[in-house]
């Protein structure tokens, strides 16, 4: 799995000016520059286009990691969005309703044939699918495998519940398998599973509740939508001063068992075994990933 500080991914819709302004001064690790849903109507979409070049071009977005949300197959946007963006300084894209892996795939190719003709290395540009119909939770494990660009899938919420034709509840049980469902199989494929926005965004009771589930089920990230969000959200995704002194525990008294010749270290009467060895070395390797982006 390929090193990325996935723990905060903000919706900017790139549009307003005011918004991608504010965007420049927040700590979100990702911005997902928006042309889709919320730039609207249709004629606004160049105005984003427009707007992400030149704020590339000036500079105002030095340092940060840009995944503009372009438009699906069946918009009618699809390739004015990449072929206008792929350019240095976004890093790539988040693809909306992916359904299948065959979406993935499709725009794999399309993105190959601009880099071969722009000159960029081909691979470049990475891909995020948004996982927002219950087609796509099925599906999920074909959609993480379809392309190399892959690097992780981010759950959205509304579509979802809109298609499973159910109904929010203030426990999410309508949308907790297909979270689990994701979060599994993108771990299983290697790639970043990344949680679903909160929609509450001023409730931060209810979000720190849902980041205490999120982090259990396995999620790296989440989806947000307010920078108010932004500390709580880099506070449960990010190991804990504890986790951390567990984890250097870990490989200090492994290490000391390896040199001693004893073959297995113990804690508390317990065997120090490869998993919890493994979730060790994870936890400080993102320590380090996020002291080194600060």
């Amino acid at each position: 799995m390929t090193d990325h500080l996935f723990r905060s991914l903000m919706f900017v819709p790139a549009h307003n000016e005011r918004l991608m302004n504010s965007a420049t001064r927040t700590p979100a690790d990702v911005l997902l520059l928006d042309i889709e849903d919320s730039v609207q109507p249709a004629g606004n979409k160049q105005i984003a286009r427009d707007n992400i070049l030149r704020y590339i071009a000036e500079g105002r977005f030095n340092g940060r990691s840009l995944y503009p949300r372009i438009n699906d197959r069946e918009s009618g946007h699809l390739l004015q969005d990449i072929y206008q963006l792929t350019v240095p300084g976004i890093e790539g894209f988040v693809y909306p309703k992916a359904t299948c892996g065959q979406d993935i795939y499709f725009i794999g190719k399309l993105l190959e044939t601009i880099e071969y003709e722009k000159g960029f290395p081909i691979g470049t540009f990475k891909l995020i699918p948004l996982i927002e119909t219950t087609g796509a939770v099925v599906n999920i494990q074909e959609i993480c495998k379809a392309c190399s660009r892959v690097v992780a899938v981010a759950f959205g919420c509304e579509d979802f519940v809109t298609d499973l034709q159910g109904q929010h509840d203030t426990e999410g049980k309508s949308i907790y398998t297909a979270r689990a469902m994701i979060a599994m199989a993108a771990r299983a494929c290697g790639v970043y599973p990344i949680d679903t926005v909160h929609i509450h965004v001023h409730d931060l009771d209810d979000l720190e509740k849902n980041l205490v589930l999120s982090k259990q089920l396995g999620f790296e990230g989440m989806l947000v939508l307010n920078p108010k969000e932004l500390p709580l959200v880099h506070q449960y995704y990010s190991p804990s001063e504890e986790e951390i002194k567990w984890a250097e525990e870990m490989i200090a008294l492994s290490n000391a068992a390896f040199t001693e010749g004893k073959g297995v270290a113990v804690k508390d009467n317990k065997f120090i075994g490869p998993p919890m060895l493994k979730m060790a070395k994870q936890i400080l390797k993102k320590n380090d990933l996020i002291k080194s982006n600060q």
